[in-house]
């Protein structure tokens, strides 16, 4: 006969290992929505970008800014320029850490902003400073019906949008159709949006377009386009 404290160690260890189990299941499922993600989108070309632009345009109420960047990912390297308002800037955002002014702080928060809307899914995929959460199928935060959820949370400390969460509603293909963000991790969304219009960029798939759930709220990308390493000149949106 096994005895009270031999099987009593062995309860342990197997409540133990199941729980290993389960854990290690969790987390290769969100490893496999965060790839999915990527690869949907087209991270894997992403280290070939040698620049991108666009033009973000957002639309509250009968306000609308526009601003358009150039990005070099390689080296950090950011145009701004504010169309009707300044001549173009360009600086280096290592620039950030070293007394930078109280105008190139604002433009890096633009930049920071404008850039997770339009680069999201591949900060997703590459960002592992995040945690990625599968959850299952949800009820869409606007209209009807439900989808695949995915929670991405970021660290409460350092990085561009501390304490941020982010619930991405997917489809069969892993691409974002809805988000609610959640600013700090509020309980109250800051903001509910679709994402619409997805278009090929050479092998690469971009989000164009975003409406928000009062009616008031609009954001679009134009004047996009991408150089690639070992490609001649820049690839434009069509």
């Amino acid at each position: 006969m096994m005895k009270p404290v031999l099987t009593l160690f062995m309860v342990v260890l197997l409540i133990a290992g199941l729980a290993a189990c389960a854990g290690g299941d969790k987390e290769s499922r969100a490893m496999a929505v965060r790839q999915r993600i990527g690869q949907s989108y087209g991270v894997q070309y992403f280290s070939q970008i040698e620049q991108v632009q666009y033009t973000y345009n957002v639309k509250k109420g009968d306000t609308h800014a526009r601003r358009f960047w150039i990005w070099e990912p390689k080296f950090d390297r950011v145009t701004f320029d504010a169309l009707d308002y300044t001549d173009p800037i360009t600086y280096y955002r290592k620039e950030l850490q070293t007394n930078p002014s109280i105008m190139l702080k604002s433009i890096d928060a633009w930049f920071i902003n404008d850039n997770y809307w339009f680069l999201f899914p591949f900060h997703v995929a590459m960002d592992t400073r995040t945690t990625v959460e599968d959850v299952g199928r949800k009820k869409l935060p606007m209209g009807d019906g439900e989808a695949a959820c995915a929670v991405v949370t970021y660290p409460t400390l350092g990085g561009e949008t501390p304490g941020d969460v982010y619930e991405l509603y997917l489809d069969d293909n892993y691409r974002v159709t809805q988000w609610l963000y959640r600013r700090g991790g509020s309980e109250i969304p800051t903001r509910i949006a679709t994402w619409e219009d997805h278009r090929y960029l050479g092998p690469m798939v971009f989000a164009l377009n975003h409406r928000g759930d009062d009616g008031n709220f609009r954001l679009w990308f134009t004047q996009v386009g991408v150089k690639f390493a070992g490609v001649d000149g820049w690839i434009f949106m069509d």
